[in-house]
């Protein structure tokens, strides 16, 4: 179990070498406010706390659970009724439960819920969008544990009294969009499809889609009136506040041409991934690209031992004749990556300046607001690895503002 499943600070491991544990119980403490703990997927013993094989490509502090096959539950967790709590005790309820955002961002849904006074939200979107190819796990939700998701909206509106609610879904999943609009008839939430485009997905193409308004430049959501939480999200809400459930298991996509059967699992969050293949029959040929999420925004993966976090929407698991290998040429000055950016920058001189270790100005060129939808590398004919070279520079800027 990485310590390091959020945007945030990581946990910090609160148990020691021999502990057992039962499922559900804390074994990462939060440190700071955006930062959530990490619970015990199933009951056992810890037998290691230490580096191990993290998504990020690099080893970091991780707790080891040898599972006992009982799968206990904690003592302490108990249902609890939303009617009878107040915003702020639901709020701190889904700090405790460790519930982030369940669509690959990661971030704390506390600290979203948690607006400053002067921000007065009036508007809470669903994104059932999952524009990514290949992805269907939040799909099979929106069809499978709908009364967990209605169950999570219900909640929020406990939490931002009359607020208006709207469920986003690309007009590809129709059999999502009949069944959500037949059970929200006569109710308070709206189910609004959309054109299918990548990212529609993206949080601020979301609200733009849905409500018309635009979150300024180096702006947030809650500036102009918005929430936004994916499907998953919310249904685990409804797990932390409705049955007093932490986050310890999520719905995961695993396919690819390489895999012998794709299927959505219901997955513990810390298997490895090689255990989700076995679940769907192994590999028919050893994959020649690993990758965690979707093939536009998520990470290449440099084996299969690599834990399962809160974050994994998928495992896509490609053969080498999927994968295009092509050397990175000079920029023609196409132009092609601005006509594909839906953030409307200028990735091509964003990297130029960030290569040359020109942060201010790629900062100026509006580097924070790069999405890292991918959209730039992949229209690029020189194959410059344009997102990644964005992603360092707002690495490095975001650093500098850090440390003043």
């Amino acid at each position: 179990m990485p310590l390091a499943q959020h945007i945030g600070a990581p946990a910090s491991a609160c148990v020691e070498v021999g502990d057992k544990v039962g499922r559900g119980q804390v074994i990462g403490a939060a440190k700071g406010f955006v930062s959530v703990p990490i619970h015990a997927p199933t009951s056992g013993e810890i037998v290691a706390v230490e580096a191990r094989p993290h998504p990020s490509g690099n080893p970091l502090p991780a707790v080891v659970l040898r599972a006992d096959g009982e799968d206990r539950w904690v003592d302490g967790l108990e249902p609890l009724d939303p009617a009878t709590l107040d915003p702020d005790d639901i709020i701190e309820q889904i700090r405790l439960s460790g519930i982030v955002g369940m669509g690959g961002a990661t971030f704390p849904a506390h600290v979203k819920l948690s607006p400053p006074p002067e921000k007065k939200i009036n508007t809470l979107i669903l994104n059932g969008v999952e524009c990514e190819p290949y992805l269907t796990a939040d799909h099979r939700l929106m069809l499978e544990e709908t009364d967990r998701i209605l169950e999570g909206i219900a909640v929020l509106q406990r939490v931002f009294p009359g607020i208006n609610a709207a469920i986003g879904i690309e007009a590809n999943k129709p059999d999502a969009i009949a069944h959500l609009q037949a059970r929200c008839v006569g109710g308070d939430v709206d189910v609004v499809p959309l054109e299918v485009k990548y990212p529609q997905g993206a949080e601020k193409q979301l609200i733009k889609a849905i409500t018309g308004r635009e979150v300024p430049s180096g702006g947030l959501p809650m500036d102009i009136g918005v929430v936004v939480q994916n499907v998953g999200t919310v249904a685990a809400i409804a797990d932390a506040v409705v049955r007093g459930l932490p986050l310890i298991e999520r719905v995961c996509t695993v396919t690819g041409p390489a895999i012998n059967e794709s299927k959505n699992l219901r997955i513990r969050i810390g298997m490895p991934l090689s255990h989700l293949v076995d679940a769907c029959g192994g590999l028919k040929e050893d994959p020649a690209k690993i990758i965690m999420g979707g093939p536009m925004m998520g990470t290449t993966q440099i084996a299969l031992d690599v834990p399962t976090t809160r974050g994994t929407s998928g495992l896509l698991l490609l053969r080498e004749q999927d994968v295009v290998l092509q050397a990175e040429g000079p920029c023609i000055r196409c132009a092609r990556c601005v006509q594909a950016c839906p953030a409307y920058l200028l990735p091509t001189t964003i990297a130029a300046y960030t290569r040359l270790d020109r942060f201010e100005e790629a900062e100026q060129y509006r580097a924070l607001d790069c999405i890292e939808c991918g959209c730039c590398s992949y229209s690029c004919p020189s194959a410059i690895p344009l997102v990644q070279t964005i992603r360092f520079a707002k690495s490095t800027i975001l650093a500098r503002k850090r440390s003043g």
